[in-house]
């Protein structure tokens, strides 16, 4: 099964956060908060503006994005919990650069 967003909405993977801290202290599964990153997969074809025009969303899909802790409505679909929301949910798009890649 697929799944197209309409309008200005867009599909998103949360991306799971560490299971460390920066010193090395390990979290337990009961005191982590729902990640607030993910991952673009799928993006509606735009909005209208008020003369009818559609505009396009600024997230492509694979663009790693930051959002809001309470933003969207949780789905569940083939089996993999999933995030519908509003572009305008989405705080950034999150741009790794060559020397980030390097580090890592």
């Amino acid at each position: 099964m697929t799944f197209r967003p309409l309008h200005d909405r867009i599909l998103v993977r949360r991306i799971e956060a560490e299971e460390k801290t920066a010193g090395g202290i390990i979290i337990p599964d009961t005191a982590k908060e729902k990640p607030q990153e993910g991952e673009v997969i799928a993006v509606g074809p735009g909005a209208r503006d008020d003369t009818g025009k559609l505009v396009e969303l600024d997230v492509r899909v694979g663009d790693r994005i930051l959002f809001g802790k309470w933003s969207g409505t949780e789905i569940k679909l083939n089996g993999e919990d999933l995030l519908i929301l509003k572009e305008s949910d989405a705080m950034g798009v999150i741009e790794v650069t060559a020397e980030a890649n390097k580090a890592a």
